[in-house]
């Protein structure tokens, strides 16, 4: 237990986006001068596939959450994989994991979670219940009464909170390299929405960049192209007009893991479960490990497993897809019938 206080610390700054994560480490290659400012609800951001949207009311106010939804590319195979993006992307980033599950006869379906991506942007208390309903709401509209459910990052702590509340669709869950590892409300107080939002305004590209480096500490080499594209969609964000109320909402985003732990749903998920990911993610510090295999140990009736793939960080799929994919798939496999 010696080690918690100074894993709470991490995870705290795990909770924020990128930009804010990093203020204490600017440094890095100069601002690029060709990045012109970008909308913040990704318009000119390239999607693997069209995005569809539904529109509902929430809080009083019009929404819409933007969505693809993939059929395979070979005979299906009768069975939908959700996937969850996490805090510092969209659905933008899933690409390769749609193609790869595509090929597998999978019919695909991403949302873009409210205050992410191409969906909406509102003022409002955000948190992990809402993402899962939101969600439902969507495969319902699409006629879906079972799904994969795949949550990468902060996805992987709403894959939690989903298999909890949907029990009856969620078929098979992947926790897959989490963040929100530890409840953290007992060992830090609140820190204010205000002052997280003055962090998010001062947001830059060396900051923003730091901030997603980390996600390759354990191998500073692994930091690919990719990476840098999505360093280069959050920082045109910030020379927008629209950045004052984007940072805002990025404030409200980043308190979702200190307001609404999920450690306590891992023990209720009903569905076979995979703790998974890269062994060397560094984010949660020194108990990542112990703390996956936990998730494992928690799930009910000897239905958790553990799958960490050594020499790969946080993000397995953008570091080394060769790698990533196989195992991934054949889990969710097993599930077909």
């Amino acid at each position: 237990m010696t080690r918690m206080p100074r894993l709470m610390g991490l995870l705290l700054m795990l909770a924020m986006p990128a930009a804010s994560a990093a203020q204490q480490a600017p440094s890095g290659p100069p601002t690029p001068a060709d990045v012109k400012p970008g909308s913040i609800t990704c318009e000119d951001v390239p999607y693997p596939y069209p995005s569809s949207y539904l529109q509902f009311t929430a809080y009083g106010q019009d929404m819409r959450i933007a969505y693809m939804d993939v059929p395979p590319s070979v005979p299906p195979n009768g069975h939908t994989v959700v996937l969850f993006h996490g805090m510092n992307f969209a659905g933008f980033y899933w690409g390769g994991p749609i193609d790869a599950l595509r090929k597998e006869g999978f019919r695909v379906v991403v949302p873009d979670q409210i205050g992410f991506g191409r969906s909406s942007k509102p003022i409002i208390p955000y948190n992990f219940h809402d993402m899962a309903l939101n969600t439902e709401r969507i495969l319902k509209a699409l006629n879906i009464q079972k799904a994969m459910i795949v949550g990468h990052s902060m996805g992987g702590m709403l894959a939690a909170r989903f298999a909890t509340q949907y029990p009856d669709v969620a078929e098979r869950v992947v926790i897959y390299n989490p963040i929100g590892l530890v409840d953290p409300r007992f060992e830090r107080p609140w820190s204010s929405v205000d002052d997280s939002y003055k962090r998010s305004l001062e947001a830059s590209y060396q900051s923003i960049r730091a901030g997603l480096f980390r996600y390759v500490s354990h191998n500073p080499s692994a930091w690919t192209p990719d990476f840098e594209k999505f360093t280069r969609v959050r920082y045109a964000w910030t020379l927008s007009a629209d950045w004052p109320r984007y940072a805002m909402v990025q404030a409200l985003l980043g308190q979702i893991t200190y307001l609404d732990p999920v450690t306590s749903d891992w023990a209720h998920i009903k569905a076979p479960t995979l703790a998974f990911g890269g062994a060397e993610d560094s984010l949660a510090g020194p108990v990542f490990k112990e703390r996956m295999k936990f998730i494992a140990d928690s799930i009910p009736n000897g239905n958790g497993r553990l799958l960490l793939i050594p020499g790969l960080g946080h993000v397995p799929h953008m570091e080394a897809p060769e790698k990533t994919y196989p195992p991934l798939i054949a889990f969710l496999k097993e599930g077909l019938r």
